[in-house]
């Protein structure tokens, strides 16, 4: 990818500095790729309708199978001439669903989602033409075909031309021109954010700030490009459609001042920040009290849409999982008692959602006497309380060295799963004591589910600090999405077979 070297150069009113622009890299206009990809949507939701049609057709009238009862003698160009009427009502339907509005587009499951309640409209709209006009007439296997088929091929489509955006975004498409005002640590935790989320889609070209002086590297690669008064001159040259306010590093009054100058600029989208983006990951909501607008914080970081897929791919391995493992699990509950005295689980008092409690389930790998043990090492028992962690740990028996290198102790945290104390994926297991060196970002910690396996699983475990755990963890939470599930889930079994760090 072209890249265009920083640079300085003097203007009237100071100082500039010249930010890498990869917006600008692009041989067409924003406006110019929006709108082809706007077009194209519209052109693959029609063919993608118009397919759910005919297969519904096919799959209710032509394939003979059983579960259908021929309830309405087959029409095909009845049901065609109905086609070529659907097929432009549900496009309007998509229309006013925001479907091809780019404040929509391009931003996570709510997609899917406007998607689902689109079509659902227009069928629904199908039902009640036939309740009303009588001698329309529909089979109703037809009607559930084309629901079902509409939905998924569209979101099919859109799934792919996405991907096809994000790739597009390496080489300087669909890129949105942005400032973050304000250089504090929210400011460059914003930035941290906004430029890790490759597919993001926003060109962050640097800072604003009034206490920073131009050229003043801030994170990485950005800078301060200059003072909150030469806004007008930054937003003008570089072409700024978002400019993001890290509230917590201006006053009232230079909010209110920034508002009243850019709030309602057209092409120009002014977005503040919580103040609070060490703390907050779920999400906000506003909701109106008394005519008050008021934010609340979502007490869990997955809800709707996002919880139910992690839900779904939790128990499609779990569940299954037990059931194939069982006899494995049973050979290791008699090496353990062969092994050692003591039970064959060890509970592990940990923290869940919201600060409830569980027990953690592993098999044990430790002589139940492991106090007694530690005390003739008092050099370990100070390495413990920093890193929580041993990789020389006298108090591990030999049964158990094998079960912690393959991680096979690990295996009953699928009960916990299936129970929903846990996930396949999350953050890592920590016991209360633990959360006072997670500071403030226990509060996040909280907000999902600890799991089996995770960043820290495939990064090293516990060749990993505690700091990196940490990182690693807040990494998870705030990037959430289902596919990120599914590759830590991938990456795990190399992991695994690899050792590295299993102790």
């Amino acid at each position: 990818m072209q890249t265009t070297t920083n640079s300085f150069e003097k203007t009237l009113e100071g100082t500039l500095y010249i930010p890498v622009h990869r917006a600008s890299q692009a041989l067409l206009s924003r406006s110019t790729q929006w709108g082809l990809f706007i077009t194209t949507l519209i052109i693959s939701d029609i063919v993608m309708t118009g397919i759910a049609l005919r297969l519904a057709y096919a799959v209710r009238f032509e394939l003979s199978l059983p579960i259908f009862q021929l309830e309405v003698t087959p029409s095909f160009p009845q049901y065609q001439a109905i086609a070529i009427v659907l097929i432009p009502l549900w496009t309007f339907i998509f229309v006013a669903n925001g479907l091809y509005d780019r404040r929509h587009l391009l931003g996570g499951t709510q997609e899917y989602a406007r998607a689902f309640r689109a079509t659902s409209i227009g069928m629904l709209l199908v039902v009640i033409a036939g309740f009303l006009e009588p001698t329309f007439i529909l089979a109703r296997g037809w009607l559930l075909v084309v629901w079902l088929a509409s939905f998924l091929l569209v979101c099919i489509a859109r799934f792919i031309l996405r991907r096809l955006v994000y790739r597009s975004r390496q080489h300087g498409y669909f890129l949105t021109p942005s400032l973050i005002v304000g250089t504090n640590d929210e400011g460059i935790s914003l930035a941290q954010q906004l430029t890790g989320w490759r597919t993001s889609g926003l060109d962050v070209l640097g800072f604003v700030d009034d206490h920073t002086s131009v050229g003043t590297p801030v994170y990485k690669n950005l800078h301060a490009l200059g003072s909150v008064a030469r806004l007008d001159e930054l937003i003008a040259r570089y072409d700024i459609e978002e400019l993001i306010l890290a509230t917590s590093a201006l006053s009232r009054a230079d909010i209110v001042s920034i508002f009243r100058r850019y709030g309602m600029v057209d092409g120009l989208n002014l977005r503040l920040s919580s103040g609070l983006f060490e703390v907050i990951t779920t999400g906000l909501e506003v909701k109106e009290m008394a005519y008050t607008p008021l934010v609340s914080i979502h007490k869990v970081r997955l809800t709707g849409l996002d919880r139910s897929l992690k839900l779904i791919l939790d128990y499609l391995i779990a569940l299954p999982g037990l059931i194939v493992i069982a006899p494995m699990m049973l050979l290791i509950a008699i090496a353990i008692k062969l092994d050692s005295p003591g039970p064959i689980f060890y509970r592990r008092r940990v923290m869940g959602i919201n600060g409830r409690q569980f027990d953690g389930y592993k098999f044990r790998t430790m002589h139940i006497n492991g106090d007694q043990i530690l005390d003739e090492y008092p050099e370990l028992r100070e390495k413990l309380a920093r890193a929580h962690k041993l990789k020389d740990d006298p108090r591990i028996t030999p049964v158990g060295q094998f079960l912690r290198r393959t991680s096979l102790d690990e295996l009953p945290q699928l009960i916990n799963v299936v129970r929903r104390e846990m996930s396949l994926v999350g953050p890592r297991m920590i016991s209360p004591a633990e959360m006072d060196v997670y500071d403030e970002w226990g509060l996040n910690l909280l907000t999902v589910a600890p799991g089996i396996s995770g960043l820290w699983q495939v990064s090293g475990r516990s060749d990993v600090s505690y700091e990196q755990r940490i990182q690693l963890d807040m990494h998870y939470i705030r990037n959430w999405t289902i596919w990120l599930d599914i590759q830590i889930l991938i990456q795990t079994i190399p992991a695994v077979l690899k050792g590295r760090g299993a102790y």
